[in-house]
């Protein structure tokens, strides 16, 4: 599994920062996670990470404007793209597939369903456990986890986590990449330095 992040507060330096997140996962289907707040600084991005836009799927975590900014440029270019959306996602667009509770993507690619009404998080299965990606963690690392426990055991976790400070919650954790809105990293990489992974655009995780 390859998770690129393309859209993050910081980056590497040959990218655009902003306040936004969106990756791109890859593990034998390809699907980009939200489209953080502006369609051109998406598409620049994926152009210098050598990304092609032909991306068959968008998973939207929630309906905010740095997460969905980035949709309807991003369609202008790859128009059949397949967009999995939650039941408070406002866009009008084609192809959308609502998903009102857990529902099973493909083989081992699972959504939560929309947890509290506003978001919805991704896991994905691989031989260690889940690789559990969220956009912002509205409705808390605690319930996600535990609506993602479903699935499997918890294994890793990437994106936004807000204000969260629950710091015991990724105890359990083998690898914790804190991006976007997260109040705390510099805690977490205090607390938890070997499972600790520095996010930004042009970051690239491979999971086993």
């Amino acid at each position: 599994m390859k998770i690129t992040i393309i859209y993050d507060n910081t980056s590497r330096k040959d990218l655009e920062p902003d306040w936004g997140f969106a990756c791109l996962i890859e593990t034998g289907h390809r699907i980009l996670f939200d489209t953080g707040a502006k369609g051109s600084i998406l598409l620049r991005n994926m152009e210098k990470l050598d990304i092609n836009p032909d991306i068959p799927e968008v998973f939207i975590s929630h309906d905010h404007w740095d997460h969905t900014g980035g949709l309807s440029d991003f369609l202008k270019l790859n128009p059949r793209a397949r967009i999995y959306a939650p039941p408070s996602f406002s866009g009008s667009y084609q192809n959308i597939i609502t998903l009102d509770g857990p529902t099973e993507l493909h083989k081992g690619i699972f959504s939560t369903g929309e947890l509290m009404s506003i978001e919805q998080s991704m896991a994905l299965k691989t031989e260690n456990g889940l690789v559990i990606i969220a956009g912002c963690s509205h409705p808390g690392v605690g319930r996600i986890l535990e609506a993602t426990s479903r699935f499997g055991k918890p294994y890793a976790l990437i994106g936004g986590l807000h204000g969260f400070k629950d710091f015991d919650l990724l105890q359990d954790l083998h690898l914790v990449c804190p991006t976007h809105c997260t109040q705390h990293i510099e805690e977490i990489k205090e607390l938890y330095p070997k499972k600790f992974i520095e996010g930004g655009a042009g970051k690239v995780i491979e999971i086993d």
